[in-house]
């Protein structure tokens, strides 16, 4: 796969570690300045309505790119069974006529359906498998898009139909689609990959959304955690922060004092610090990939671009 590089024309970057509950959402921000960026610490995500005027409002700061925690895109193997031509024609359906169930994760194995794909609701009784048959598929590969499959190097993400566990993402990613995606798309904002490159979204201006998977930042930085380690422990979350300072200093991002702290001090002694952290690292990862020091991963297959979409500077 081919990787262009580079979003120079961005001139603020926003990164939001996502999560269900509105508790678990934490946002980190940079914009340029004189030689680099200025970062600050990461902040609560506000009230979904006002985030969205938030990430919208604000042309003179130029355009924006803004990253979140979440998948952005659909397998290809669901998608040409829905009927539509691509993810963006689907986006705007979902939830309504047909597709009025599409948000509502099934209760029940018999519920599980191409209009009703997310299961379930809650544990006990339920198995992988009964997702497989209401699918009509025979193994996770058809579900899952080529970005979240592991590889060397490459830690694999969870299949986001599969709404049960610790690192499940479909329940976070229905509220990300429909309070933040649906509408800033509504309001002219565009959507990387699906609307093009970096660098012709960013001479568009206004406001981009992308994917983004912090876990996937860890090595690069050089604060992947080590068997035994835990990025719920602030203690190990401190232990990266010489790497975290290390790179931010040669990537010329200036960071706020507060975010110093917040670095050197783990993020704190919460259980949330975690959130924190991958806020951060996120939106290192994303100044990493607009600068130009990582490539974007851009997909270059037509498949790719229409159904599955792509997780910023995830290689293949």
């Amino acid at each position: 796969m081919k990787a262009k590089t580079g979003g120079a024309g961005f001139t603020r970057l926003i990164h939001a570690d996502w999560s269900k509950s509105p508790k678990g959402r934490w946002a980190a921000s940079a914009r340029r300045c004189q030689g680099g960026w200025a970062a600050e610490a990461p902040y609560p995500v506000p009230p979904l309505e006002r985030y969205v005027d938030d990430l919208l409002s604000r042309p003179v700061d130029g355009p924006t790119l803004a990253g979140f925690d979440f998948p952005i895109g659909l397998p290809v193997a669901y998608g040409r069974r829905t009927g539509f031509a691509g993810f963006l024609d689907a986006l705007p359906a979902f939830g309504k006529g047909e597709w009025s169930e599409f948000y509502e994760v099934a209760k029940r194995p018999a519920e599980v359906s191409r209009a009703r794909p997310f299961y379930p609701a809650a544990p006990g009784g339920s198995s992988r498998q009964h997702l497989l048959d209401g699918h009509d598929v025979a193994d996770f590969a058809s579900l899952t898009r080529g970005c979240e499959r592991g590889g060397p190097g490459r830690k694999a993400a969870g299949c986001l139909f599969w709404t049960l566990g610790s690192n499940q993402v479909g329940k976070a990613m229905m509220t990300g689609w429909r309070e933040v995606v649906v509408p800033a798309r509504h309001r002219g904002a565009h959507l990387w990959p699906f609307d093009g490159t970096l660098v012709d979204l960013a001479g568009q201006g206004g406001l981009t959304l992308a994917e983004t998977y912090p876990a996937d930042v860890y090595g690069f930085l050089g604060a992947a955690f080590r068997p035994g380690e835990s990025k719920r422990r602030q203690s190990d979350r401190t232990s990266k922060a010489p790497a975290l300072l290390g790179w931010a200093a040669r990537a010329r991002v200036e960071l706020a004092p507060a975010l110093r702290t917040a670095i050197v001090d783990g993020f704190g002694p919460v259980d949330k610090g975690g959130d924190r952290f991958d806020a951060v690292v996120g939106l290192f990862g994303m100044i990493a990939v607009v600068d130009g020091i990582r490539p974007d991963g851009y997909p270059v297959d037509d498949d790719t671009l229409g159904w599955e979409g792509w997780i910023l500077g995830r290689q293949s």
